[in-house]
């Protein structure tokens, strides 16, 4: 059982780290927000949308899914023009006071965005949950359920860090200039993933 901890926690760690547009929307929400209330119901989203997916990889349904090529390319196509368009909108956003962002950006409109980029992100579903289930093929048993809750635990430590750290960059960024990098570093980075899902097909 050890050894599937173990391996469950490199390959959630491996997965979750590398940069994308979840993990910089986690960051970038924890340097804006002025209280970490309003952080809170983001961190929470993204990481049951993970629980999801973990989930769903590990009891075999998106090898079922994944199955049809036709799924797979409307997958891959719906999810390129999702990727282009929000990066073109991260590349537009203008950085906002602290006071106004909290005021006036809603939190169900943050925490449908944050199911859209965890959810429907075809980059998650090809790489995360594919490898996911495919490693969890290796167990049974007790084994299965160690593995598959320490990809889930890694991941939701990972969201509330991701955070915590954003929260701890933001304190320090009054005049918003890094928020605006931000933003200009996350439009780059779905456009990244749009290409390397063209690339997929």
């Amino acid at each position: 059982m050890i050894s599937a901890i173990i391996h469950a926690f490199l390959l959630a760690i491996g997965l979750i780290m590398p940069l994308g547009v979840q993990n910089f929307f986690v960051f970038s929400q924890g340097a804006v927000r002025e209280r970490w209330i309003y952080v809170l119901p983001i961190v929470l989203t993204a990481s049951l949308c993970d629980t999801v997916l973990i989930l769903v990889a590990v009891l075999g349904l998106s090898v079922v899914v994944l199955s049809f090529v036709w799924m797979k390319t409307l997958l891959v196509i719906g999810g390129t023009i999702f990727l282009l368009y929000m990066g073109f909108l991260s590349w537009r956003t203008k950085p906002e006071a602290k006071k106004q962002v909290q005021e006036h950006t809603r939190l169900g409109k943050m925490i449908t965005f944050t199911m859209m980029i965890s959810i429907l992100n075809p980059h998650a579903i090809l790489d995360t949950v594919g490898v996911i289930g495919t490693s969890s093929l290796s167990y049974t048993g007790a084994e299965k359920v160690a593995f598959t809750l320490t990809c889930i635990v890694v991941s939701w430590l990972w969201f509330f860090m991701l955070a915590l750290t954003g929260r701890l960059v933001g304190l320090k960024d009054k005049s918003g200039k890094l928020i605006a990098y931000l933003n200009k570093i996350s439009a780059l980075v779905m456009w990244a993933a749009a290409v390397y899902l063209v690339t997929t097909l």
